[in-house]
């Protein structure tokens, strides 16, 4: 279960390719994706989905590129229409540059398969009203986006946003994960399960 990381974009967003023998799926496209269109031919890999946690910008800035040289379908969280016409998803947001559109389907609910692994999209709102994160139980992997990092959690000031149901998310969807589970969020290190709910000073269990 090999697996690479990309910081990509104007916040150096972690982007992903989670792969399994020949077959790709990447995690988020925070900008342009020269470095895992490298990564994909260097190693012989077809990519076979592009995945996204949420639909802000930093998240997408480099999805239609991928998408227009790896004819990859991108899976979006259906929840978050609701911000898709926002600046904070289609940028422009502080002087960042605009994000150029893609086409993109929904994405499916629970157990699923991208790139022949099985994943569970796992509802994780509160950052964004639609925000997943997506756990791949076989690999011990749960890409969080934006709701947990190492030692912090995704604000809640863009729209739709809520601190209540980030909260939630995370302690009902994520810690349920086993202690072992990799967490690779949208920035910064990758933690644990067993160490964001042991010490994350915002939802760790010693705030319960």
């Amino acid at each position: 279960m090999p697996l690479a990381s990309f910081p990509l974009g104007p916040i150096q967003t972690n982007s992903y390719i989670l792969h399994k023998e020949r077959l790709a799926c990447a995690i988020d496209v925070g900008g342009d994706p020269a470095p895992i269109l490298n990564y994909l031919k260097k190693y012989d890999l077809t990519l076979k989905a592009i995945c996204i946690t949420h639909l802000h910008f930093d998240h997408i800035y480099g999805v239609e590129e991928l998408r227009s040289k790896t004819n990859a379908p991108v899976y979006t969280p259906k929840g978050d229409f609701a911000i898709a016409n926002t600046e904070a998803s289609l940028g422009g947001i502080w002087g960042f540059p605009r994000v150029q559109p893609f086409t993109h389907e929904d994405l499916p609910s629970g157990h699923t398969t991208f790139a022949n692994m099985h994943c569970i999209v796992l509802d994780t709102p509160g950052h964004t009203p639609g925000g997943v994160s997506f756990y791949f139980p076989d690999e011990k992997i749960v890409f969080s986006g934006d709701a947990l990092f190492y030692h912090s959690i995704g604000r809640t000031d863009f729209p739709l946003g809520d601190t209540d149901t980030l909260l939630t998310s995370i302690r009902k969807n994520l810690f349920s994960l086993p202690n072992d589970t990799r967490v690779c969020p949208g920035h910064g290190p990758e933690t644990t399960i067993q160490e964001e709910r042991a010490h994350n000073p915002i939802c760790g269990d010693e705030l319960r």
